[in-house]
């Protein structure tokens, strides 16, 4: 997909961060947009921004139902699907004895769920117009990090999925496209809006991820549509994303500790 011009692109999290700055991007380059989130707020001043050809549509990538639907009424209204990013994600921080069964399973649904449901339904109308679908995990999903094992879990789960996926496509002769996106640091409100076992560390977690936030939803946009016109199977934004990647393949499983020591610097504010 060397051009994005007259094609129709899905953006799930389109609310808000990259999500917002995926959409806008695509306009600026004629596609037309099929923006959705939970947000609906959110979602209309994403359109207001963007201008272009923008249809918006309240989703909870959480129910498996309403994404089905969501991907037959995407096709209705535009005749065609071109490009899916599974964007929308939340977080959520808290050790393993800490969190509950309900956090658990509110973070797979979205992050890991929301994915695969979005892919599987989306996947036969990319087929037919040999189209491009990107999932986003995460650098957590190239790594472990402490008070991160739910959202390791869900983005580790959509690497796999995603990379297994891009290999049937070859394998099956589809011509679709499959790329799996790891972000860094980027400026969004996702620790804002997430959750934590513990309520006395949520200043404390914002505070940490606003650290490490040094790339632009507008700079990671541009990345992840720079990848897909080159159908890049991982597209990683931001150098720390490039620095992270690099740890478990120098290190191998000897960057735990490295990551322990790292955490518990910035956990304690140093």
């Amino acid at each position: 997909m060397r051009s994005f011009a007259g094609k129709v692109a899905v953006v799930t999290g389109a609310g808000s961060g990259i999500g917002r700055a995926l959409v806008v991007a695509l306009v600026a380059e004629g596609a037309k947009v099929a923006a959705s989130d939970i947000d609906v707020a959110g979602l209309a001043e994403t359109a207001t921004l963007a201008g272009g050809e923008v249809r918006t549509y309240k989703l909870d990538v959480a129910d498996r139902d309403a994404i089905y639907a969501h991907a037959e009424q995407v096709a209705a209204d535009f005749g065609k699907v071109d490009l899916v990013i599974n964007n929308a994600g939340v977080a959520l921080q808290g050790t393993v004895a800490q969190m509950s069964d309900e956090d658990m399973r509110w973070i797979m649904d979205v992050d890991f769920w929301g994915v695969a449901h979005g892919s599987r339904a989306f996947l036969p109308h990319l087929v037919a117009s040999r189209g491009h679908l990107v999932n986003i995990s995460s650098v957590f999903g190239l790594i472990g990090v402490p008070t991160q094992s739910a959202y390791n879990a869900a983005k580790f789960a959509v690497r796999g999925f995603t990379e297994a996926l891009r290999q049937e496509m070859q394998i099956e002769g589809t011509k679709v496209g499959v790329s799996c996106v790891h972000p860094g640091g980027i400026k969004t409100n996702i620790a804002r809006n997430g959750r934590v076992s513990n309520p006395d560390d949520a200043a404390a977690f914002v505070k940490a991820l606003d650290k490490v936030a040094m790339t632009s939803p507008e700079s990671a946009a541009r990345t992840i549509l720079n990848g897909v016109k080159r159908d890049k199977a991982r597209i990683l934004i931001g150098a720390d994303a490039y620095a992270i990647d690099a740890l478990p393949r120098i290190f191998g499983s000897f960057y735990q500790p490295l990551v322990r020591i790292a955490s518990s610097r910035m956990n304690s504010g140093r």
